[in-house]
């Protein structure tokens, strides 16, 4: 993707600080990444606030009811994995 530059006002002790926790060298890589997790945030939310409106239907319920979904609560990193399907 490409990038620009930009001009922002910040709190330099906070860009410190954030530099610090993700154990990166530049601002411009803390923005980013706090991007990319507002984003990510927002798209999980507005995806809760879909099915909180339009609840599921019996059918939906019933086939999600089929099998154990246990084990898909791994540690596979499943967008690593797909990464090429994804892109």
């Amino acid at each position: 993707m490409a990038k620009e530059k930009a001009t922002i006002t910040l709190d330099r002790a906070k860009a410190a600080a954030a530099r610090a926790l993700l154990g990166v060298e530049s601002t411009s890589q803390v923005i980013d990444m706090a991007l990319d997790q507002l984003i990510r945030a927002e798209r999980i939310r507005a995806d809760i606030a879909a099915y909180q409106r339009v609840p599921p239907t019996q059918d939906e319920i019933a086939l999600a009811s089929l099998d154990d979904t246990g084990s898909i609560a791994d540690d596979t990193d499943w967008a690593a994995l797909y990464t090429d399907d994804l892109s």
